[in-house]
């Protein structure tokens, strides 16, 4: 009898066990995750990081809530946490969402996630992506993928776009409409040409932008400033036969088409990919024309208004195709500039007040700070 108790006893474990093991885990739909460009590295302000987005989708049936998003390198360390407000500022929607509606999005629906991330060595990293979400059930679930790994191709050394200064860097990656966050779809994939794009202004002694209320493009003390080559290079294309609006009001009032968004503009070809633009030039002011070679230092044009504009400055980026829009914004450093002090925000600027002087004025070389005031060497 013992016996026979024993081996059902058995049995019955065994049962359970097998049972045990024929229960999977759960399988649920979530994001799907991508990084559609390989990020490369750059320095900002003297610190290196890698600047580039993360694309999610909703691919489940239900709306999906992203908590948290942790960027990991390769032996699973913590490069970077988005959460709270953090993460609110650094997802961008189409639909121009506000505050936490950003991070819940409904089934089918994209977002990005413009990333900062700072490193040590880009050459030896390798990044994924957490993404710690809730589901109806409101319980935290989580989903990992994005895998990328950093080009390793050497940082692109320029010279000045403009002479002498004070020149402020008008650009920050938090603006939901600021360069770093427009994107254009314009040839059957998405695009950031603006990722390292800076609107360069010039500034009166004290601060200030423009003569009396600036309501004319040539009271800005900027306006028709020369614009040099940052290298030697090869004129890829120009863009000409924009007007310039009379008026910074006549500009405002009307919607410029994608297609004259940049204005009057220059294209050289710096070598291996990388094509440098200046955009908003004045009108008549281009000395180059395509195929020309041009040296650094060189004028090229003058600084306007033309295209889409606020106001009279010079849009200076570098992309990786001779395209306005259809290219992908690249790094760049910058080799001597000298840092002045900078702006705490924009609405300083705009209202005309003095910058935060530095104590004292430093050299500057690589990507200068958001609302950075710098001057460029005098000479050519």
């Amino acid at each position: 009898m013992r016996f026979w108790r024993g081996f059902f006893l058995a049995m019955l474990s065994m049962l359970v066990a097998h049972a045990a093991l024929a229960q999977r885990a759960p399988v649920r739909q979530s994001f799907d995750l991508r990084v559609p460009w390989t990020p490369e590295p750059v320095v900002v302000a003297g610190k290196a990081s890698l600047v580039y987005e993360l694309h999610l989708a909703n691919e489940a049936q239900e709306t999906l809530t992203i908590q948290r998003i942790d960027v990991i390198d390769e032996q699973q360390h913590v490069l970077a946490i988005l959460a709270g407000s953090e993460l609110t500022t650094a997802i961008g929607r189409a639909d121009r969402a506000k505050g936490d509606e950003r991070t819940r999005m409904a089934p089918g629906m994209p977002a990005v996630a413009y990333l900062s991330v700072p490193v040590a060595d880009a050459d030896n990293v390798q990044l994924h992506h957490r993404v710690v979400y809730a589901g109806h059930a409101g319980s935290d679930l989580i989903v990992e993928g994005g895998h990328v790994t950093p080009s390793r191709r050497a940082l692109l050394k320029l010279g000045p776009p403009l002479r002498g200064g004070p020149w402020v860097a008008i650009y920050d990656a938090r603006w939901e409409r600021g360069h770093r966050r427009v994107l254009y779809t314009t040839e059957g994939s998405v695009k950031v040409p603006g990722r390292f794009a800076i609107d360069w202004i010039l500034l009166g002694p004290h601060g200030g932008f423009a003569k009396d209320k600036g309501e004319l493009p040539t009271q800005w003390f900027g306006y028709a400033a020369d614009v040099m080559a940052v290298a030697d290079a090869t004129v890829a294309s120009t863009g000409e036969g924009i007007a310039e609006p009379a008026t910074l009001a006549e500009g405002t009032a009307h919607k410029v088409p994608l297609e004259n968004a940049a204005g009057n503009y220059v294209a050289l070809d710096l070598g291996d990919g990388r094509y440098a633009f200046y955009e908003h030039l004045k009108p008549g002011s281009i000395r180059v024309k395509a195929g020309q070679q041009v040296h650094r230092g060189e004028v090229i044009g003058q600084l306007g208004f033309t295209g889409e504009s606020t106001g009279p400055h010079l849009h200076f980026h570098v992309s990786d195709a001779n395209a306005p829009l259809a290219a992908e914004g690249l790094p760049y450093a910058l080799e001597s500039f000298r840092v002045l002090g900078a702006y705490a925000s924009i609405e300083d600027f705009a209202q005309g007040k003095p910058w935060t002087p530095a104590t004292p004025p430093a050299a500057g070389e690589g990507f200068p700070a958001p609302l950075g005031v710098v001057e460029f060497d005098n000479s050519r």
